[in-house]
């Protein structure tokens, strides 16, 4: 009798001791498969992300590199567009040297002189001009100065008496890059009307760049 009471006890703690074994086994199966599921899906999101973030630096990168390459064509474009310009100007100044040969040059010379002399306003002037064009301006100065006389006078009611001088300095004769013309100055230099054909073509070039840009390059 008390041996059956006994083994009646054992099976009680024997079954208590296997419930309470499965009671901590499915709760910590439970544990192990939330925790499991927990890092998973911050994995996952690590993971979501880091390709989010990659990306994102891709299409960064995209833009710069596209923005990159936008910028060096763009500038490409600007260059050969100023070279462009720039031959187009020197041929005009090809063609600027050709009238310097012609036979209307003294005239244009002593026009050239005129209207520098009426921009200097300075009673006493040099004029410089290019090695090759010395004999032409002493040759036509006399009527050039006349011609500033005879215009001041008109104009202002005033009979002027300027001293101009054409330059004697043979190493400060203009260079053959001036295309021909005059520069005239007084004050010892600190007066300058350059009246040369490269300075007279820079600005007409000047003046009418914007619509040798818009023939040249329509689409701007």
């Amino acid at each position: 009798m008390a041996s059956d009471q006994i083994r009646q006890m054992v099976n009680f703690i024997l079954q208590e001791a296997h419930e309470k074994a499965n009671e901590i086994r499915v709760k910590t199966e439970h544990d192990f498969n939330l925790e499991k599921q927990t890092l998973v899906h911050e994995a996952k999101l690590n993971i979501q992300e880091d390709f989010a973030k990659k990306e994102k630096d891709r299409e960064i990168q995209e833009r710069i590199q596209r923005s990159t390459e936008i910028g060096e064509c763009r500038v490409k474009k600007m260059k050969v567009r100023d070279e462009l310009l720039q031959t187009l100007l020197s041929e005009a100044g090809s063609k600027c040297g050709m009238v310097a040969r012609g036979q209307n040059y003294p005239h244009l010379i002593q026009k050239l002189i005129v209207q520098g002399l009426i921009k200097i306003e300075e009673n006493e002037v040099v004029v410089y001009c290019r090695g090759a064009d010395v004999g032409i301006v002493k040759q036509i100065l006399p009527d050039a100065i006349q011609e500033y006389v005879d215009i001041m006078e008109r104009e202002s009611g005033v009979k002027l008496s300027p001293v101009v001088n054409v330059n004697e300095d043979r190493s400060k004769d203009l260079g053959d890059s001036t295309f021909g013309g005059v520069r005239l100055t007084a004050d010892s230099g600190k007066i300058v009307c350059d009246n040369t054909m490269a300075a007279r073509l820079q600005l007409v070039y000047e003046e009418l760049l914007p619509s040798i840009r818009a023939i040249l390059f329509p689409e701007q």
